[in-house]
Formats: C-alpha cells, sequence, structure tokens
C-alpha cells in the first residue's frame, strides 16, 4: 500500500558527510502523517533515529544525533532526507531504513519500530576511524 525506496548510503570515513533519501509511492502515500529513520546495527536491535510529520514539519530525534543529523521533508513529492553533515562517527555504521506513519502516531510511538507496517529495504551507512 505504500512503498518507500531508500537511496545514498555509501562508505566514508569519520567526520564525513551523507545524505539519505526516502522516496514514498503508492495508493497511500497520501495518507502520511510522518516519516521516520531507524537504523540497525549488527547483533542489535532496530533504534529510532529522527521523524517528522508532514504537516507541520515538527522533528524528532535520538540524543545521540541531536546536533548532527537533520531531517527533512518535501512533501510534494513524498519524500524525506536525513542529512548527516561533517559528523559522522563510526557507531552511526548500521543499515538505515525509513518507514511512513499512516495512522497519526504520538511523539512516543514515532519512537518505536513496532508501530509501522511498511519500511524501505534499507541503506547501508559505513563509518570507518
Amino acid at each position: 500500500q505504500v512503498q518507500l525506496v531508500e537511496s545514498g548510503g555509501g562508505s566514508v570515513q569519520a567526520g564525513g558527510s551523507l545524505r539519505l533519501s526516502c522516496a514514498a509511492s503508492g495508493r497511500r502515500a497520501f495518507t502520511i502523517y510522518a516519516m521516520s529513520w531507524f537504523r540497525q546495527a549488527p547483533g542489535k536491535e532496530r533504534e529510532f533515529v529522527a521523524a517528522i510529520t508532514w504537516r507541520g514539519g515538527i522533528t524528532y530525534y535520538t540524543d545521540s544525533v541531536k546536533g548532527r543529523f537533520t531531517i527533512s521533508r518535501d512533501s510534494a513529492k513524498n519524500t524525506v532526507y536525513l542529512q548527516m553533515d561533517d559528523s559522522l562517527k563510526p557507531e552511526d555504521t548500521a543499515i538505515y531504513y525509513c518507514t511512513a506513519d499512516l495512522l497519526g502516531l504520538s511523539r512516543q510511538s514515532l519512537t518505536r519500530s513496532s508501530e509501522y507496517r511498511f519500511w524501505g529495504q534499507g541503506t547501508q551507512v559505513t563509518v570507518s576511524s
């Protein structure tokens, strides 16, 4: 019902930059309330990174990326971005996934991966020291 396609991952050195994109399509792409980024490192659980509401552009971040990552959206293109500027660390290495909130989740619920039904295929981000 919603297809999500991420792009923009890659390998960089610590302190480098990357910009991830995620485009949503499908019948329910027009009912998106918010979009979020999660990441999953090897052997770890999927964790919340950032979210942005579609109407007001309100943003939320996990503490470890505040001040380093910026989430933004282009509602007309149904696309969300994650800008990681000059600040990547080896601990940011993970597969990054985008997902869409089609229910109007609360702020707390936006941070829980179990609340989402549709996910992209993920894009690998590797940061070397």
